[in-house]
């Protein structure tokens, strides 16, 4: 499941077709790939050369040992448990597939509805996207403050790149 191709493709497609013309050159996705490890991935986002949001197993278990279960042993079961019973609106931590199936859900939606998203990874992109204008931006403001604190700095960032 998820985004089908490969990643220069991807990589043009989001920081070269989609992103708003206020955004290019400040907006960064990078993928690591670790060769014989059943194709786990890093994805990341970078505003301004500076990363700000990754997507990776390394992250979840990271966040898990510190944050949740505060102990440094994680399981595949305690990671695996912990994604099923926390649904991706509740979190602010993701793997690298959950990217890669927002993007696809992101690609096959009308912008109205990626803007609207239960998934916080979805409306990310939208964000960023070039097709929405400012009027739509303008009603987004008021939404700032609902968003996932991860997201919030994507938001901000264009409200600040449109001048609004």
């Amino acid at each position: 499941m998820g985004y089908e191709g490969s990643w220069s493709g991807m990589r043009k497609y989001l920081e070269k077709e989609m992103l708003a013309d206020s955004l290019k050159g400040r907006i960064r996705f990078g993928c690591t790939r670790y060769i014989g490890m059943d194709g786990w991935k890093i994805f990341e986002v970078c505003i301004d050369n500076k990363q700000v949001k990754r997507f990776s197993y390394e992250t979840l278990f990271a966040y898990l040992r510190k944050e949740v279960y505060k102990k440094e042993i994680i399981t595949w079961s305690d990671l695996l448990d912990y994604i099923e019973n926390n649904p991706v609106n509740t979190r602010c931590v993701y793997v690298h597939w959950e990217f890669t199936d927002a993007l696809a859900e992101y690609r096959n939606q009308d912008i109205k509805f990626s803007l609207n998203s239960d998934n916080p990874i979805v409306r990310m992109f939208a964000i960023l996207d070039r097709r929405v204008g400012k009027r739509t931006l303008k009603k987004l403001k008021d939404t700032l403050d609902k968003q996932p604190e991860w997201l919030k700095q994507f938001y901000a960032l264009r409200f600040e790149a449109e001048s609004l």
